[in-house]
């Protein structure tokens, strides 16, 4: 017998028995290993079917998020017809022989509430800060002007309004800003 095939004869000896020492021992095992598959085996499929629902439930929300891309701006688009409706309506008087001043000045104020009303239906409100502290993040100084009347760095003038979405800044107020009178006059 060479070293070897003594080291593997004293290994396997050392090796426990897997045999069951009790006789009832070996049908309880294998009713154990039996159960412990089965629920491996539920497992797996309960892991497939919910990697299956995760990948519809993205494959959902990108033709959600798709659509929405794609008609997103239909709401805003409904409310802006009846402008362009009304600004036709406009040109097409205005392209007449007997051109009413009053009646385009009205056409073009009624014109004007319909785009204010759709902008408000959309969330889109004006800044329109008169009178207000000059807020350098709303506001757009254009000019500061002199003003013994108004408070310095307050906004004495509205050049163009700004607007709001839902509260988010779209384009900020011009304005002009009161700024103290110089105290010297030559």
């Amino acid at each position: 017998m060479s070293m070897n095939q003594a080291g593997e004869s004293s290994q396997a000896e050392s090796l426990p028995c897997e045999t069951p020492s009790q006789p009832g021992e070996l049908p309880k095992l294998q009713q154990a290993l039996a159960e412990a598959q089965e629920k491996a085996r539920s497992h797996w499929e309960q892991y497939l079917r919910a990697v299956a629902e995760l990948d519809n439930v993205r494959k959902r929300a990108q033709r959600d998020i798709e659509a929405a891309n794609r008609y997103g701006l239909e709401k805003f688009a409904s409310e802006l017809l009846p402008v362009q409706d009304s600004l036709e309506l406009a040109v097409q008087s205005a392209g007449q022989a007997e051109v009413d001043i009053l009646s385009l000045k009205q056409g073009q104020d009624a014109t004007l509430k319909l785009l204010a009303k759709a902008l408000e239906k959309l969330g889109v409100t004006p800044v329109r800060p008169l009178g207000e502290p000059f807020d350098p993040a709303r506001h757009e100084a254009m000019l500061a002007q002199e003003s013994s009347t108004a408070e310095p760095n307050t906004v004495i003038q509205v050049i163009q309004a700004g607007y709001e979405l839902n509260g988010r800044l779209l384009r900020p107020a011009r304005v002009i800003v009161a700024k103290a009178p110089s105290g010297g006059a030559q």
